[in-house]
């Protein structure tokens, strides 16, 4: 009696485990890691040793990936992820894992299997963080399998290198103040309506979505601060990517803006029947928030009004941190500000921008007689 590992058809690469069990044989494919195999065999040799094994239910079918992957999308994903997410996780499983796995028994899924999968995606073009979220992906389905004690390890896991040496980050190329202040000046003129909220990202560094999700409770005129609690993505509300709210500094001319804007709003309620003034303050004239694509094609197109290099919408937030730094202001209220998790975080993305005028502190290395001494250099040869 026992369970035995061994290849049905030798050299196939096809790992089945052999069952002896009260005077029955059967036979049962895991596929093609001879660990997984030997993992599964050792767990039914232990049942069989406890008399817990069951023959009828070790007979049934291995449920399929695609079942998995339906349990995870529906339950784990909407536990644990932002809304925005839920949509992003949809569309790859839709268009990419179950197209590959859907009807595979999660048995049969290997580390080379998944390793492959990931590598002829890179091999198509996908962004190597499109990729990593495909990974998470089927990592995450295999998970449920794991704890159901379907499989005996997770083969998305440890899968070695997939990627080629680490792409160089992202280079930041933001506006200089000149250039931020020739957009603004455009978006006054030609887009006054949306001329406030652009001006709330470039004097806060908020990001489109925090903006978006900006309700009139949120901002303290006296004391000239917005607390940031909430974003606002794909018509959803979520927390912000911190997780964390904070309070961020107001402007004098960002400030008499949107007090400017806030009288102005409760003159367009009286004026179209509102019952009230919208919560939001960066509304649409049915006064429902913006969308962020919406207001991305607003923002290149006063970009090319205003005759300026093309930057992302994102960038502004870039504009606002560097424009700080290089003036000089205290790098840890910037990260503050921005809600990084660290000033190490902070100083990473922007050393670059940190003014190089500390030529004094250098100056300090040489000797204290008030210059560099000069050496005899005949005398130490």
């Amino acid at each position: 009696m026992g369970a035995k590992v061994r290849e049905k058809k030798k050299g196939s690469g096809e790992w089945w485990i052999f069952i002896n069990h009260n005077g029955k044989r059967k036979a049962k494919k895991v596929g093609k890691d001879k660990r997984v195999a030997l993992e599964v065999a050792k767990k039914i040799e232990a049942k069989i040793a406890l008399g817990d094994f069951n023959d009828d239910k070790e007979e049934e079918q291995n449920p399929l990936f695609g079942e998995y992957a339906t349990m995870w999308i529906g339950v784990t994903v909407p536990a644990t992820c932002k809304p925005s997410s839920i949509g992003d996780y949809n569309g790859i499983l839709k268009n990419h894992m179950l197209p590959e796995f859907g009807k595979k028994s999660v048995t049969e899924i290997t580390r080379l299997i998944v390793k492959n999968f990931l590598m002829k995606k890179i091999n198509k073009g996908f962004a190597t963080s499109t990729v990593s979220h495909m990974k998470n992906a089927i990592s995450g389905v295999l998970n449920l399998a794991l704890d159901d004690e379907v499989i005996a390890v997770n083969p998305a896991h440890n899968v070695g290198k997939i990627f080629k040496k680490q792409q160089a980050k992202l280079t930041i190329q933001p506006y200089t103040q000149e250039e931020l202040k020739k957009l603004l000046d455009c978006l006054e003129l030609n887009h006054p309506l949306y001329y406030p909220m652009f001006l709330t990202m470039a004097r806060t560094g908020i990001r489109l979505g925090e903006c978006l999700g900006l309700q009139w409770k949120d901002i303290d005129f006296d004391d000239r601060f917005i607390n940031i609690q909430r974003g606002f993505s794909k018509g959803k509300i979520e927390t912000p990517k911190s997780g964390q709210s904070r309070k961020v500094d107001m402007s004098l001319q960002l400030t008499a803006t949107l007090k400017e804007l806030s009288h102005q709003r409760k003159i367009d309620t009286l004026k179209n029947g509102w019952k009230s003034v919208p919560e939001w303050v960066f509304v649409k004239s049915n006064g429902n928030p913006f969308h962020e694509s919406y207001m991305r094609r607003v923002f290149y197109k006063a970009i090319e009004q205003a005759g300026l290099r093309k930057i992302r919408i994102h960038d502004l937030r870039h504009t606002y941190a560097t424009i700080r730094i290089s003036n000089g202001d205290n790098i840890a209220d910037v990260s503050k500000q921005l809600g990084h998790h660290s000033v190490k975080f902070t100083m990473d993305i922007y050393y670059h921008w940190v003014p190089g005028g500390k030529k004094n502190e250098v100056d300090r290395l040489d000797d204290f007689d008030g210059g560099a001494t000069k050496r005899n250099l005949s005398a130490t040869t």
